[in-house]
């Protein structure tokens, strides 16, 4: 991935291209490299920004999605940005959420893919047994359609990062923190516009939870993406990239 990471402040952070902010997060197990697609794409357009989330850094006590929107707020205050396209996968969705509801003057909109914050299925119901690779490489997969968009490198880096013991025990308290913090009674507060663009063949937050969140979100329009898992703008991101321009054409000032 040709982008260059910055280091300010204590945030490590992409800001490629310039104009209006889309600000994408990422999710629990993933990485910069997920949105490779999306900033190639949109960088010509607009400004992207992509925070690497403390996941592995905040103190055990308040590891939690709560306290990822709270530096998520700090970073766009110390970055001065407004009226800001929030985009985010699996926990980074939740975060941004739960951003919307503590901030609602900062984001103008918000696009949601295989987003927590109703209920997700982690690691296909069970978490991986640290010392077995072909079993991770199960795991990874399961958050595919097609097996084959778990690349080696991909396996290879989630197995290193479960195999860490700090980073592991991380994970494990944020997926608690993400699946105790169910969202479903404050949804209908979140007013701007919002898109849902759903992998059908999602088994993490499978096609339910995206119809809820479009019956919940009173703003909200969904879109599927066939042939597709959990995270979309990785396994299919000529449709994911389409249907994204489609709304920020459609909510254009």
């Amino acid at each position: 991935m040709g982008f260059v990471l910055k280091e300010e402040n204590g945030y490590s952070y992409i800001d490629e291209g310039e104009g209006e902010v889309l600000l994408l997060l990422h999710g629990l197990m993933g990485a910069l490299s997920n949105w490779e697609r999306v900033i190639e794409e949109y960088s010509k357009d607009y400004r992207v920004i992509i925070p690497i989330l403390p996941i592995y850094d905040l103190p055990l006590l308040t590891t939690g999605v709560k306290s990822l929107a709270k530096y998520v707020h700090k970073f766009i205050t110390f970055k001065k940005l407004n009226d800001v396209v929030l985009i985010g996968n699996s926990l980074g969705g939740h975060v941004a959420l739960i951003y919307c509801l503590s901030h609602p003057d900062v984001a103008r909109a918000l696009v949601l893919t295989g987003s927590s914050g109703l209920y997700e299925n982690a690691f296909g119901g069970s978490f991986p047994r640290r010392e077995s690779y072909d079993f991770v490489k199960e795991k990874v997969e399961f958050t595919f359609y097609d097996p084959k968009t778990a690349t080696k490198e991909l396996v290879d880096e989630v197995f290193a990062t479960i195999n860490d013991r700090n980073k592991v025990i991380r994970i494990l308290a944020m997926a608690k923190s993400a699946i105790r913090h169910n969202m479903a009674k404050d949804l209908h507060k979140i007013s701007i516009p919002t898109a849902l663009i759903w992998g059908r063949n999602d088994k993490i937050t499978p096609p339910d939870v995206a119809e809820e969140f479009n019956r919940l979100l009173p703003n909200s329009e969904l879109h599927w993406v066939d042939q597709c898992g959990h995270a979309p703008m990785m396994e299919q991101p000529d449709e994911f990239n389409k249907l994204l321009r489609g709304f920020l054409e459609k909510i254009k000032v």
